[in-house]
């Protein structure tokens, strides 16, 4: 069943990305990631909720809640470092950098979890890490002055730093949701992660620009945080039963959503090269369903 809830997980990341990049083209990033976790707190503790498992709080461990903030924190920097990833560069060159926190993510696990590392898992490493470079980098026309679009690749920075970031969530939740209920894990990740994100809006004095974004952009702000809201309930309740290093390659499979949806959407398009990454980063995440 947790494969179920790793798919699904999947495909509420996918729709993410494009309705985030909607929402953040006049909105400025850290206050779009404020806003967004707003909505997806509000819809975990509704789950929690709806599952009644409110009533477990008074017996959450302190070992327990030390790693959900950790957990959280790690979250809301790469969320952080995501959506200004996001609002720099294309969908389909920073979703690839992001989903690469795949293969660190597999020998954070195995450092740290004790998960085996299979043949099957280090080929998939090697597709995953060759896929990504190969959708990154790009060949400068001759006589190109490089230094002049040296500002163009700070996405490159921030998408990196959203993986590493990513990687760490990944660990630090899953062995924080252990022996406590997957969504209500979530919901009070949910709590650092809103905290963390609205300190950073105050400390970059941001706060006065939400009354200037329009309802446009604050309607795909809030749906992307619905989607936000259903992939996490999907992915801590595969976490909690699965592996961490099957479940988070197959939530990162929404890559192939993002790709596709920024291409009809947002018309970026993949070259041959791109689409060379895009077909190995598929094939190394598919080979750990083996």
């Amino acid at each position: 069943m947790w494969i179920v809830f790793a798919f699904g997980s999947a495909v509420f990341a996918g729709l993410t990305a494009i309705l985030s990049k909607i929402g953040i083209r006049n909105t400025d990033s850290n206050v779009a990631t404020a806003l967004r976790t707003i909505v997806v707190l509000i819809f975990s503790w509704l789950m929690v909720f709806i599952v009644g498992s409110h009533t477990m709080i008074p017996d959450i461990s302190g070992y327990t809640l030390l790693f959900l903030v950790l957990s959280g924190l790690a979250t809301g920097a790469s969320w952080l470092c995501y959506f200004r990833a996001l609002q720099l560069g294309d969908v389909n060159k920073v979703t690839p950098i992001d989903k690469s926190s795949t293969v660190l993510t597999m020998i954070l696990a195995f450092i740290f979890l004790g998960e085996d590392i299979t043949l099957i898992k280090a080929v998939a490493i090697v597709l995953i890490g060759a896929g990504t470079y190969l959708m990154i980098q790009k060949k400068e026309p001759e006589g190109q002055d490089t230094r002049r679009d040296k500002g163009n690749w700070l996405w490159l920075i921030y998408a990196a730093g959203a993986a590493v970031f990513a990687s760490l969530t990944s660990i630090l939740g899953k062995i924080g949701i252990q022996g406590i209920e997957s969504n209500l894990g979530t919901a009070i990740r949910t709590i650092v992660v809103l905290i963390m994100a609205w300190i950073i809006v105050f400390v970059t004095k941001k706060q006065h620009t939400i009354r200037d974004i329009d309802a446009r952009s604050m309607l795909f702000l809030v749906l992307s945080g619905f989607a936000t809201g259903g992939s996490w309930l999907c992915y801590y309740r595969a976490l909690q039963d699965g592996p961490a290093s099957v479940v988070v390659p197959i939530d990162k499979m929404s890559i192939v959503l993002t790709i596709a949806f920024s291409s009809l959407f947002l018309k970026e398009k993949l070259n041959a090269r791109s689409l060379a990454g895009l077909v190995m980063i598929s094939a190394g995440t598919l080979s750990l369903l083996i």
